[in-house]
């Protein structure tokens, strides 16, 4: 039987990432990351959180985190307490919207909320540096607004991921093929900005 961990009822959980012997979960509005033991699942701490959690992931050394707006966080893998705010932007505008993360080839990948698109960001400027448009792995479920891509994972080789979303019945393992834009920029964009 494999490890299981019941999350407390009063707290809703969102990206969750490994550092070390260690897991470390997100909230959404209650402003309280767990840290998780890795191998047992035991409930180590909760720490105070200072934003609203969306995405996560170990990243070179450090943790990256996303709260719905164009800004990433940097933060100490061992505390959480922040070291750096990132401005995400894109052809000199804000990127909205950054949701799950993922550490793969040097670039954080996000997945943006309202849109199909996946953007890889260059933590050191901000700059998103690739655009991917992921509809073909979306599943299809008119009637459901909320049925949305929210969730990234990084696989062994930096061009494969799997990706999955609310209400959806799988988990889709794509690999990234370069391609040359068409109007990905623009969706990316689109996202959240109503």
């Amino acid at each position: 039987m494999a490890a299981r961990a019941a999350l407390p009822p009063e707290l809703f959980g969102e990206g969750i990432c490994r550092v070390g012997d260690s897991f470390w979960q997100l909230t959404w509005r209650e402003r309280v990351a767990l840290r998780w033991d890795a191998g047992t699942f035991a409930l180590r701490e909760k720490v105070r959180y200072n934003r609203d959690g969306w995405g996560i992931c170990a990243a070179d050394g450090e943790v990256v985190t996303s709260d719905g707006t164009s800004e990433l966080v940097r933060r100490d893998p061992g505390t959480l307490e922040p070291r750096q705010v990132v401005h995400v932007r894109c052809e000199g505008s804000r990127v909205r919207g950054l949701n799950d993360l993922a550490w793969a080839g040097g670039l954080v990948w996000a997945n943006v909320a309202g849109t199909a698109c996946l953007a890889g960001i260059d933590l050191a400027t901000g700059e998103v540096a690739d655009v991917t448009d992921a509809r073909a792995a979306a599943e299809r479920h008119w009637a459901d607004q909320q049925a949305i891509m929210n969730g990234i994972a990084a696989l062994s080789r930096p061009d494969e991921f799997l990706l999955t979303g609310k209400t959806w019945r799988a988990v889709r393992h794509v690999r990234l093929v370069p391609d040359r834009d068409r109007g990905h920029r623009e969706r990316l964009l689109a996202g959240l900005s109503r």
